[in-house]
Parts: C-alpha cells; sequence; structure tokens
C-alpha cells in the first residue's frame, strides 16, 4: 500500500499498478479503461506518493504475472542488477534528480540502461515536466549502424516512407527520389505493403535494392511485412537489409500481433546470417505506440504508457537499428489530442533512450484527432532538441496509403538547417558526390527539382 498526505487528508493506492495509472497525465486511453485518477487531485498526491517510492520495489511488483507472460520473465530475467547498483538505493524522486543534473553524462546513462526496468523509467517520466524529458533524453546517446551510422551527436536520421495504396512499384520509386532529394533516407527507406504477401514483399525489395545499387547509396531498406513473411523471403533469397514488426509490452498484445519472441529470435539469427551491413550489424526495426496493448484487450489493467515500455524491454533484447513510436496513428480514443499526442511522444522516446534503444518517432496524427500539423511542427522540434535518433517522412506529410498525417520531406530539411543537424556522416557524403549539398553542406531546397532530374538520370535509372 502507497499513501500520500495532503492538509490532514491520506489518501492511499492499494499497489504500484494502480499507483502509476493514477500518477499519469490525462490521457484518454487511460480513462477508456478505467484507469485514470478520477480528478487532478488525486493525480497530484499519486505523484507525490511515487517521488518517495523506492526504485528497488519495481523489482517486486506484480504489473503483469511472471508465470503467465513472457515479457514480464524477459524483463525479470534479463535484469542486471551490477548495473542497477548506482541507482539501487534512490526513490523515484531522487532518481529524476539524478537523471536532470549536470554531473549525469551520456556514458552514465548508457551503463545504467540495463539495471532499469520499463516500470522504473515509466515512474521517473511521470514526475517530470515536457521540458524535463526533453533534457533527460537529450544527455542520451544511443548509436547504431547498419549501412549508415545512427544517433550520433548533432545528427538527425530520416526514415523515408514511400508508401502507396496499391504498391505501384514506379510509384513507390517516384516518392523515393522525392525523398532523397530532400535528405531523407539515411535511417531506412520503409515500405509499408498495402498487400502482405510474399511475392509482392520481395517485388519492392528487389526494386529498392537495385536503386540502391546503382545510386552506389549507403542506405538500408525494408518491406515492413510480418515477421514472417519476411523470413520467408530470407529463405527465397531476397535482399533482406532489416526485418521489421510491431511489438507491443504483453505477451497477449504480442500474439495479437501474431508474433512470439522465439520468432523475433529466429527472425534476428536469419538476418544476421546475411551480413549485408557495411559500417554495423544492427538488422532488426521495431514499432510500437501507446494504445496498441489495450486495443488489444491486453493490457493487464497497466497504464498504456507503462505498457508501452514494456515493448522497449521487447525491443531492446535484440539490439535493433531502429525503433519508433508511431505516436498519434492509433486515434484519439487512446491519445485524444495535441497535448496528450506531444506528451506521450516525449515520453516514448524518454523513456525508450533510458532502457538503451534507438529511439526514433513517427510525429503524426489522424484526421479525427484534435491536432494538426502545426501541433506535429512543436513536437518534432522539441524531439530533434531532444536528441532523437530519426523522424519518418512522407511526400507532403500525406500517407497515402495509410491515410494518416505525419511528416514532410521538407519538414526533415527545415529542422536540420533551422538546429544545425546533419544526416548520417556516410549519407552525408553520397549526398555531397550526388552535388545534392550547397557550398555549407546543406540541402538546398530550392534546388530539389534540379536533385531530382539528377537522381533519375543517375546510373540508368
Amino acid at each position: 500500500m502507497y499513501y500520500a498526505d495532503f492538509r490532514h487528508e491520506r489518501i492511499s493506492f492499494p499497489d504500484l499498478k494502480t499507483l502509476l495509472a493514477h500518477a499519469s497525465p490525462q490521457r484518454s486511453g487511460d480513462a477508456l479503461a478505467g484507469l485514470a485518477a478520477p480528478d487532478q487531485k488525486t493525480r497530484v498526491l499519486a505523484r507525490m506518493a511515487l517521488a518517495d517510492v523506492p526504485l528497488s520495489d519495481f523489482l517486486s511488483a506484480n504489473f503483469v504475472p511472471y508465470e503467465s507472460d513472457d515479457v514480464t520473465r524477459l524483463i525479470i530475467d534479463t535484469h542486471d542488477r551490477e548495473a542497477f547498483k548506482p541507482v539501487a538505493s534512490m526513490t523515484v524522486g531522487a532518481f529524476r534528480e539524478f537523471l536532470l543534473a549536470d554531473t549525469t553524462h551520456a556514458e552514465t546513462l548508457r551503463c545504467l540502461a540495463p539495471g532499469l526496468t520499463p516500470e522504473m523509467v515509466t515512474a521517473v517520466s511521470k514526475l517530470m515536466t515536457n521540458g524535463d524529458l526533453i533534457a533527460g533524453a537529450a544527455k542520451a546517446r544511443i548509436v547504431t549502424a547498419f549501412r549508415t551510422t545512427i544517433g550520433l551527436e548533432g545528427r538527425l536520421a530520416a526514415r523515408l516512407q514511400p508508401n502507396h495504396p496499391t504498391d505501384d512499384l514506379a510509384a513507390i520509386m517516384a516518392a523515393t527520389i522525392d525523398g532523397l532529394a530532400y535528405g531523407s533516407g539515411d535511417a531506412v527507406i520503409g515500405v509499408n505493403p498495402a498487400t502482405d504477401n510474399l511475392d509482392n514483399t520481395i517485388q519492392i525489395l528487389q526494386m529498392l535494392d537495385t536503386m540502391r545499387d546503382k545510386l552506389a547509396m549507403p542506405v538500408q531498406s525494408c518491406v515492413l511485412s510480418h515477421v514472417t513473411t519476411t523470413l520467408a523471403a530470407i529463405e527465397q533469397g531476397a535482399p533482406v537489409d532489416l526485418v521489421f514488426q510491431s511489438i507491443a509490452g504483453t505477451q497477449k498484445a504480442n500474439e495479437g500481433f501474431g508474433v512470439t519472441l522465439a520468432m523475433l529470435r529466429e527472425a534476428h539469427e536469419a538476418a544476421l546470417s546475411l551480413k549485408r551491413g557495411t559500417v554495423g550489424n544492427h538488422v532488426m526495426y521495431f514499432e510500437t505506440g501507446q494504445g496498441a496493448a489495450l486495443s488489444a484487450n491486453a493490457h493487464h489493467s497497466v497504464d498504456q504508457q507503462t505498457v508501452e515500455a514494456r515493448a522497449y524491454a521487447v525491443g531492446r533484447a535484440f539490439n535493433p537499428l531502429l525503433v519508433n513510436t508511431v505516436v498519434g496513428f492509433i486515434g484519439p480514443e487512446y491519445l485524444f489530442d495535441a497535448k496528450e499526442i506531444i506528451r506521450a511522444g516525449l515520453e516514448d522516446h524518454f523513456c525508450g533512450k533510458l532502457l538503451g534503444l534507438p529511439m526514433g518517432v513517427d510525429v503524426c496524427y489522424t484526421n479525427h484527432a484534435e491536432a494538426d500539423q502545426n501541433d506535429m511542427d512543436l513536437l518534432a522540434f522539441a524531439l530533434a532538441n531532444a536528441g532523437v535518433n530519426f523522424l519518418i517522412a512522407v511526400p507532403g506529410a500525406d500517407d497515402i496509403m495509410l491515410n494518416y498525417q505525419s511528416l514532410s520531406f521538407h519538414d526533415i530539411v527545415r529542422l536540420r538547417h533551422v538546429l544545425k543537424l546533419k544526416p548520417a556522416p556516410e549519407f552525408e557524403t553520397w549526398l555531397a558526390r550526388m552535388g545534392l549539398l550547397d557550398a555549407q553542406g546543406r540541402l538546398p531546397a530550392d534546388a530539389a527539382s534540379a536533385a531530382m532530374q539528377r537522381l533519375i538520370a543517375a546510373q540508368g535509372l
């Protein structure tokens, strides 16, 4: 039992699961699940109580039963007690002060990450302002590599997302060239297929790999088919760079995606065996999103931010190149408006980085949410200042296949210009070689049309 006292009034919380849920900022998903604090007073008192909770309490708390949930077993069985020692005696409130202290740096956080559990990092995030989440995450540097190196300080990568509602190969190629001309694609050229079948997946993979070879691009491509489809593509000899899978924070939710931890291990080993990377061997790409477990009725009465962070424990077990939260994609039932989307994006990025993940964010919303592109601009700039590894960009900020709004290629250019950020180093060298950078090493947006013509003409395309 946990308590908070205010003006001779005591309020109690029966367990850590309830305490974390009541300490969460207001969001529609927790209200839908019946987990949210009944009022702002309870929310504040829950945070007061949470600040005094020892971090060590989270190692014995029963959020999702160990016996019936493989994600819980993964979290507990892989917990590094030696890495946890520097903060083992701290309360959640003291941990917040430690993270924000000027003396806490990237190497400290890197060494600490294996000793932290998802529930610990969500707990401390609930005591933080948005500014705290930006400042805390900015200290963490998680660097990964395949054909490009992602996560280096002073750099911002972008996933180029050339989706098409009929998977038309010419249309995908045209959108890819558009994005390359604006400097997107150094994180990955990643296509969500409209039809998840083996032949379709292989055709897109082959087209992207041929394009990469003709243009001598240091990029990685990925068709975001189900992991079983990608495994079959590998067996067929397809040019698979990265294995993609959506993941969640409970066994039941992952089963809803048709995936198990054993399946992910098999895919990880299969992709490693191809040895297609040139500067690194991180071969997995995971996507997550607050509300996924609740939408599958697989959240076990855990608040949606905490169950989201449990998905990051799944991700870090496979040393991924990329992980991103598709923060506003699931809809207003889970994140109602811009305020909730912005907060969730900052939380997810912060929690993922503390757990040692190379976090990116799809800064996005659906058309029936109370949000617009101005709100996404604010979140994008906040994340770029927080050191996000990569963002996602689509033509015109409008994904015509998935029917939602994201960032545009132009937005990535603007972020890099204003904040003096560069693409991944290998990709930057290629951009210069292709004549796509100006004398200051920046992408000249006004020359994008001519740049696209050069890309189309290069290497016989």
